[in-house]
């Protein structure tokens, strides 16, 4: 494979000035299809699309060929004046569902500095249960190592993957399937274990086909309670003042598929979950706020991809969900702001939505919609862990003489003898003071009188290699500091504690002091940022829970 890879040549035709390379990639992933389905149609396989340029000739244009007409952005999407795109997306739509029917994945590997037409490629990865990795260029270590990571091997030598899985799931009579977030598709199979009145996700059905699955696939199901919970009781002891057992749902999930080693295996996990009506006490005991958070945000994200909602209706649904929450599990006084607490179950749960609605999954500004696309896919493709950290991105201290520490995703953390590794996810950043860089700069770490400046250089960097060493795709590693171009990448995460703007008592943005400079805590640095701060959207949220006015 890796032979074969590097003797690939790019094409020998001329390009004419003003123009773009002429491509037919709709045309050569039809062609790859058919002749797949055709060849080996009882195979399963793996369509590998390498494209570093957009498709501009034949279907599936998703750009004319002059430069005179630009590759469309999000505003020409929202506003229809995107001339290919929905004919585009129709297309590779179409391409999907020949895929799927014939079990094969299709992997997207983009290496491109433009936009190369992800975001109407998107069906054929997110359908077949494929990757989809975006790089500036093909000779990158991003695009190199990511690959290898794919196609790794277990220690028998098999790839670590496995193909065309059928996945059901059977339930007690007191709950019901409402329906499946993930890769994968509908097989129609309308059992009674499913819901009749409720549709979340890939619904009315209690099995779906996976065309690709690695051990880090990762699904979210939905479940109804019945409003008729049947009880367990102790054994019928006559005069036996034992009070009956909580109700438990049963839940069966059922997976056959082929290994990449060609065998089939059958995987069945049969769980018990106690059920609780939605009055009881246990439930706020037990809610999993940070679960909550991953699965609420790629709830958002199929209902903006599949077209229901709008970017702006999914935030304000977002927003309504997070108060109804708050509203009935926090406590307060009936319009009393100072009076409302949330319990250690739910404390987080404002702070994950108030980073949810400023990243990039629900904010398209200054991202490409190619790299909207990339971002949601991955999202809808980690686990609990992953995803939280996608959305809340963490950051760790590190100090002279002090253990490294996590610390606020906030600019009050931002101090100048101090470093910070940021872990987006997508980005693993270093990030040095203004103090600490001006000693890299005037080479203490060179000196051996300074050890134990050389060991805080050298601790966030060992750090960060651990971070980089199983994540898939491999993320971007930036190396920066105070006043440098790339440190954006850290301000644009941080709540905005400091800010020239702050919050007054009604909420409303003022300009502190005549020259804009912050009054917030000294020695912290000031973020430019017209957003909001955590402290006033929780004062903000506060104000909608405790009001006895109708939000």
């Amino acid at each position: 494979m890796a032979a074969i890879l590097e003797e690939l040549q790019p094409d020998s035709f001329s390009i004419a000035s003003a123009h773009r390379a002429r491509r037919a990639t709709g045309a050569a992933i039809r062609l790859a299809l058919t002749i797949l389905s055709s060849a080996f149609p009882s195979t399963v396989a793996r369509l590998m699309l390498f494209n570093s340029g957009p498709c501009t000739i034949g279907p599936g244009s998703v750009v004319d060929i002059s430069y005179k007409h630009p590759i469309r952005s999000h505003h020409d999407i929202k506003d229809n004046n995107a001339k290919h795109f929905v004919k585009a997306a129709a297309y590779y739509d179409s391409l999907a569902k020949v895929a799927t029917s014939y079990g094969i994945v299709v992997d997207i590997f983009a290496g491109c500095y433009d936009q190369v037409g992800l975001a109407e490629m998107a069906a054929l990865a997110n359908r077949t249960g494929g990757a989809m990795v975006i790089t500036d260029d093909f000779q990158t270590s991003i695009f190199k190592q990511s690959f290898q990571r794919l196609l790794s091997t277990d220690t028998n030598g098999d790839l670590q993957m496995a193909f065309n899985a059928n996945f059901e799931i059977k339930t007690s009579t007191n709950l019901k399937i409402c329906g499946l977030l993930g890769q994968a598709i509908s097989l129609n199979n309308k059992s009674k274990h499913v819901s009749e009145s409720t549709e979340i996700g890939i619904a009315k059905t209690s099995s779906w086909k996976m065309c690709g699955l690695t051990p880090h696939s990762t699904y979210t199901v939905f479940f109804e309670i019945g409003s008729k919970q049947p009880t367990m009781t102790p054994a019928n002891v006559p005069g036996s003042n034992a009070s009956p057992q909580q109700a438990q749902g049963l839940i069966q999930y059922i997976t056959h598929y082929q290994h990449s080693s060609g065998t089939f295996r059958l995987r069945v996990t049969t769980v018990a979950r106690a059920l609780y009506p939605g009055s009881s006490p246990l439930i706020s005991q037990s809610f999993d706020q940070e679960t909550a958070a991953v699965v609420l945000a790629k709830l958002a994200m199929y209902k903006f991809e599949s077209g229901k909602m709008s970017s702006d209706e999914v935030i304000k649904w977002v927003d309504k969900l997070l108060v109804q929450l708050c509203a009935k599990f926090g406590e307060y006084r009936r319009d009393d702001v100072a009076s409302f607490r949330l319990g250690p179950a739910f404390s987080m749960l404002p702070q994950f939505i108030f980073h949810l609605r400023r990243s990039q999954f629900l904010q398209v500004f200054n991202n490409s919609p190619d790299e909207t696309t990339f971002y949601r896919h991955t999202l809808m493709t980690e686990d609990v862990s992953n995803g939280l950290i996608m959305i809340q991105p963490s950051l760790t201290r590190y100090a002279i003489d002090e253990d490294p520490a996590p610390v606020l995703l906030d600019s009050l953390s931002v101090k100048p003898d101090t470093i910070l590794l940021l872990d987006t996810f997508f980005h693993i950043l270093i990030y040095h003071g203004e103090t600490i860089a001006a000693w890299r700069k005037a080479g203490y770490q060179d000196n051996d009188e300074y050890s134990n400046f050389r060991a805080l250089l050298a601790q966030p960097r060992a750090d960060a290699a651990e971070l980089l060493f199983d994540r898939f795709p491999l993320p971007r590693f930036i190396d920066t500091e105070a006043g440098g171009s790339q440190a954006r990448f850290l301000f644009s995460k941080l709540n905005p504690t400091n800010s020239y703007r702050e919050m007054d008592g009604f909420g409303y943005q003022t300009l502190n002091g005549p020259s804009g400079v912050s009054g917030g805590i000294a020695g912290a640095t000031v973020v430019l940022t017209d957003d909001v701060s955590l402290q006033g959207f929780m004062l903000h949220l506060s104000k909608l829970c405790v009001s006895s006015k109708e939000a």
